[in-house]
């Protein structure tokens, strides 16, 4: 297979950088630089910007671990949710999908993952030590786990569950499996994730 031939040494950089990108392939990468090449400098340059001030400038909810511009995410600082309820998911895109369904009106809890022995991913490597000390906190009636429905999202599940078991005054619910067995959370339509969170089911372990 003949290596890719660039006609510049910074193109050939930027292209490289841009493939890093999970799902850009090299192909993809070069268009996308051609395409900034074609660009006004000064858009360019307030591209960079954005993505640069984005590493910087934010932050980790100290709560509940969502992306936010300042210390306490929106959600969480929202006066009007439901702070009695905590779902618990896997990633960003879980929270900005169950929203989207306007079904959910409690708190969040973002793990950073799910549980995968596989990809070296324990128990410690996630956000669930933090979970159970809120729930301690006392103010929790229901703990919701959102997680895709894979083999390591129901190990994570179980694992969940079994460190909650101590709290017997919180309810520990699942989503309703009208999410197919398989699937991403974060790409299921909006319709099904929002009966799934309505239609959530005790977990029974």
């Amino acid at each position: 297979m003949l290596t890719q031939q660039y006609p510049s040494r910074l193109l050939e950089r930027a292209v490289q950088e841009f493939s890093k990108l999970p799902g850009i392939g090299r192909k993809t990468a070069l268009r996308l630089v051609l395409h900034l090449l074609r660009q006004d400098t000064q858009e360019v340059e307030q591209f960079a910007e954005a993505v640069a001030t984005m590493k910087r400038e934010v932050h980790f909810c100290r709560t509940c671990h969502n992306i936010s511009d300042t210390d306490q995410c929106p959600i969480c600082a929202d006066q009007r949710r439901d702070a009695s309820t905590i779902c618990v998911v896997e990633n960003i895109q879980d929270v900005m999908a169950i929203e989207n369904t306007q079904q959910y009106h409690g708190l969040y809890h973002v793990l950073g993952g799910i549980i995968s022995p596989m990809d070296g991913i324990g128990p410690s490597d996630l956000e669930i030590d933090s979970l159970v000390a809120r729930v301690a906190q006392g103010s929790v009636a229901e703990v919701i786990l959102a997680l895709s429905p894979t083999m390591e999202g129901d190990t994570t599940n179980f694992y969940i569950f079994r460190k909650l078991g101590a709290f017997s005054d919180v309810k520990v619910s699942i989503i309703a499996r009208g999410v197919a067995v398989g699937n991403e959370l974060e790409y299921t339509d909006e319709v099904t994730l929002g009966r799934s969170i309505l239609n959530r089911t005790p977990f029974a372990g």
